[in-house]
């Protein structure tokens, strides 16, 4: 796993949006596992600017969105269809054929999972999979006690889950309880995942989840195990970290990164 500490959630962004760009232009044909919230947000308007200021090219790209609410219709703005449509999708030159979420009302939901499985395996896997973390520590809506070796599954939310995210809606009593997410087994799959953080309130969770113990508890410490996992922070949500040092020299001195200083 690589940390890299970036001096504000808008520099973070900057550095992730610049990574994917360089991967959508090694390869065009790029499957790129996206995820939703609000820290997502300015990343996906960065890479927007990218498509219509340096001509960023997102026309042979597929995309797997994470998870997806059960319950909600696509055209719900609540949806993450809507989010995907809203911030990024519609405002780039990607086919809306090649972007895939879960269907949330799916007749029957085993099967909805088992399609989605399918679907990642025939494009021959993810190849980089943006993710960010829950305030428990989770990845997509992999709550506490997600196997590390779970599939795409449907999963109940946790009250902190819930109460976090019913934030977002006009009646907060209408947020769904359960969702379809990608489990942690179909994650670690990817060739490359991004992790993006920002702020405070994330700080001693990101602490745990690349420093602690790797726990069922907290499914984001997973990634400590896959071979090509990068976490891309703020000063804000370094700030638990122990050996926030070393992770700026890392950025610093390794020749990896060098394109991306600055």
């Amino acid at each position: 796993m690589e940390v890299i500490i970036q001096k504000d959630a808008e520099a973070a962004s900057q550095l992730t949006a610049a990574l994917i760009a360089r991967a959508l232009e090694v390869k065009p044909h790029l499957a790129l596992g996206l995820a939703t919230g609000r820290t997502m947000e300015r990343l996906y308007s960065i890479l927007a600017e990218k498509h219509h200021q340096e001509r960023l090219d997102f026309s042979l790209a597929v995309t797997f969105n994470l998870d997806e609410y059960i319950g909600l219709p696509p055209e719900d703005p609540n949806s993450y269809r809507s989010y995907m449509n809203r911030h990024l999708f519609n405002r780039i030159n990607i086919d809306r054929r090649n972007t895939f979420l879960p269907n949330g009302l799916a007749p029957d939901l085993d099967a909805e999972c088992r399609l989605y499985e399918e679907r990642i395996r025939d494009f021959g896997g993810i190849d980089l999979q943006l993710l960010g973390i829950g305030r428990v520590g989770h990845i997509g809506f992999n709550e506490p006690l997600s196997a590390m070796q779970s599939r795409t599954r449907c999963k109940a939310l946790t009250p902190e889950t819930v109460a976090e995210n019913s934030r977002l809606f006009d009646d907060p009593a209408k947020m769904p309880k359960r969702a379809i997410t990608m489990g942690v087994g179909t994650i670690l799959e990817c060739k490359r995942c991004l992790m993006l953080v920002t702020g405070k309130e994330k700080a001693a969770i990101v602490a745990k989840a690349v420093e602690g113990p790797i726990t069922s508890m907290i499914s984001a410490s997973a990634l400590q195990l896959h071979p090509r996992c990068t976490v891309i922070v703020d000063e804000d949500a370094a700030s638990a970290l122990q050996h926030g040092e070393y992770y700026r020299w890392i950025f610093e001195n390794e020749e990896e990164w060098e394109h991306f200083r600055r």
